[in-house]
């Protein structure tokens, strides 16, 4: 992992601003994007979010079932398991 450099204060909810830059090289920055976050010990990771099947990890084609996302093909699977 390497550091930018970047320091940040928290407000007073908890909050920090996200430079601009960093938001741009992660395509963040129009306002609809999202940030998924990942803690291992003392360290926090972000990653720009982005949705995925719960089985198979496709992000194509996906179908949201009660806030998860499911691909077509992995649908069309459980769907033959119903049968």
């Amino acid at each position: 992992m390497k550091s930018l450099g970047i320091v940040r204060k928290l407000d007073h909810a908890g909050r920090f601003v996200m430079p601009v830059s960093l938001r741009r090289t992660l395509g963040l920055d129009k306002g609809d994007g999202a940030v998924e976050i990942f803690v291992d010990g003392d360290t926090v990771m972000l990653r720009r979010y982005c949705p995925s099947c719960i089985f198979c990890k496709s992000t194509e084609n996906l179908i949201d079932f009660n806030d998860t996302g499911v691909c077509n093909e992995c649908a069309k699977k459980l769907g033959e398991l119903a049968k």
